[in-house]
């Protein structure tokens, strides 16, 4: 059987609940979709911080006959404090601030960032200069992000 995007995306954000609490950070699922999915307590700082988060179930042929890759599009005006994006296929998660989004991110298209990351080395990006690959993304990894955002 194959997922639902619903079910998908669902599974994006119990996976950063589940990182989340791992490191000791409670966070619980808003009950209507305005754009924030979950709201995390920052035990450090003792405030709560908003966070959207966006799912992909997997990598994916970039323009539908690339490198592998994954791509996320976010709403350029999103109420969140942060954005969590999420590899299902690799239980990986980022969290970037819209700052963040708005500096990395490749395109901005109407009202929308995207953001997408070449999971294969061989990828030869058009615009070399852009973060375009996965691992130019590390420090925006949830595990290495802890320390300041909570």
């Amino acid at each position: 059987m194959r997922a639902t995007t619903a079910q998908i995306g669902r599974a994006g954000e119990l996976l950063v609940q589940f990182r989340l609490i791992q490191n000791g950070i409670d966070s619980s699922p808003m009950t209507t979709d305005a754009g924030v999915d979950l709201v995390a307590f920052s035990p450090r700082t003792g405030r709560a911080v908003t966070i959207q988060v966006k799912t992909n179930e997997k990598p994916k042929p970039g323009g539908g006959k690339g490198k592998l890759a994954l791509d996320w599009w976010l709403p350029d005006s999103s109420p969140a404090d942060l954005m969590a994006l999420v590899d299902l296929g690799t239980s990986r998660v980022w969290l970037l601030s819209m700052r963040e989004v708005a500096e990395h991110a490749q395109q901005h298209s109407r009202d929308r960032f995207h953001i997408y990351m070449y999971t294969d080395p061989a990828a030869r990006p058009r615009k070399a200069m852009l973060k375009a690959y996965d691992y130019q993304f590390g420090a925006f990894l949830l595990e290495n992000r802890l320390g300041t955002l909570f």
